[in-house]
């Protein structure tokens, strides 16, 4: 009789938990917003863009916007694909989201459904920004023009859901943030807002997206990814330690790097990308900041990104 109650109590708790973890929908945003397009917004926007979002959603094979597969996803939580930022009518996000939605969807992960998609979470994102960024996903520029495809549909299993359930939540809708001035701070909020520790910190799964400085081995590298053909690939460290990380980088070998991806010793890996959407005096600031933290001594084993 005992053994049969543990039973009944742990299958109570398995659905209990499993109930929680399929808590995928949420409140969305009311505000009344548009943005507001301008040549220099739609310029901004494409850089930020393709710094931001190109390492996920940008397919090099038709040079569109038309999602990826990610194969940094565990099997065993499903299958998960970038989506389609064009204007597809049948395929695209964008053109089925008004601004305010694609703001909100930005700033909380909070899609225009209600479902939280724990991805390309930029709460401390400036308004100008997300208003440069609406622009230009709503343009016609031709890497967001419509791409009439699917490259596969996310499907998360009862693991995934699980993990989701109990590890992700929305993030706070934060507004009125302005762009910094500093020259550090403008490193700061580009390394935060482009991404830059997503990748460079411990794991994808430990990021604060909130207060980035708080995530776990916060850029001293180590992150795994895997390419195609499954191998695994590790973040470095780009912290300015001089024997693990970028302490002996000059500013001309930081945005060697960034915009070629060539280091002073090799050649970088994918999923590191090549920011040439950004400007020197943008990866001057990065690299400026940088310089600015704590040096951590942390080997990383394996094949690099940067």
């Amino acid at each position: 009789m005992k053994k049969h109650r543990l039973i009944a109590v742990i299958c109570l708790i398995i659905t209990a938990i499993t109930v929680y973890s399929c808590k995928t929908h949420f409140a969305t945003g009311q505000e009344n917003y548009k943005a507001t397009a301008s040549p220099l917004a739609f310029e901004r926007g494409k850089a930020m863009v393709f710094s931001s979002c190109a390492g996920c959603h940008y397919n090099r094979s038709v040079n569109k916007f038309i999602g990826n597969p990610i194969h940094d996803v565990p099997g065993i939580v499903g299958k998960v694909y970038s989506a389609n930022l064009t204007n597809s009518k049948n395929h695209g996000i964008t053109s089925h989201y008004t601004d305010q939605q694609l703001k909100y969807l930005l700033k909380t992960g909070i899609a225009k459904d209600g479902r939280f998609i724990p991805y390309m979470l930029r709460p401390n994102m400036a308004d100008d920004d997300i208003n440069a960024i609406i622009v230009y996903l709503h343009s016609n520029d031709p890497a967001v023009t419509a791409g009439d495809t699917t490259i596969g549909v996310t499907h998360y299993n009862i693991m995934g859901k699980l993990y989701m359930g109990i590890t992700a939540k929305p993030l706070p809708y934060k507004t009125g943030i302005k762009l910094p001035a500093d020259n550090i701070a403008m490193g700061r909020y580009l390394v935060d807002n482009i991404g830059c520790f997503h990748c460079h910190s411990k794991k994808l799964t430990s990021l604060n997206y909130l207060d980035p400085e708080q995530t776990k081995g916060y850029l001293a590298g180590g992150a795994k990814f895997k390419n195609e053909q499954g191998d695994n690939i590790y973040a470095s460290n780009i912290t300015p330690d001089k024997e693990t990380g970028i302490g002996k980088y000059t500013k001309a070998d930081f945005r060697k790097a960034l915009k070629d991806g060539e280091s002073p010793k090799r050649k970088l890996h994918p999923p590191m990308p090549k920011y040439k959407s950004l400007n020197d005096r943008e990866i001057d600031a990065i690299y400026s900041y940088l310089q600015t933290i704590a040096p951590v001594y942390h080997k990383i084993k394996g094949l690099k990104i940067i």
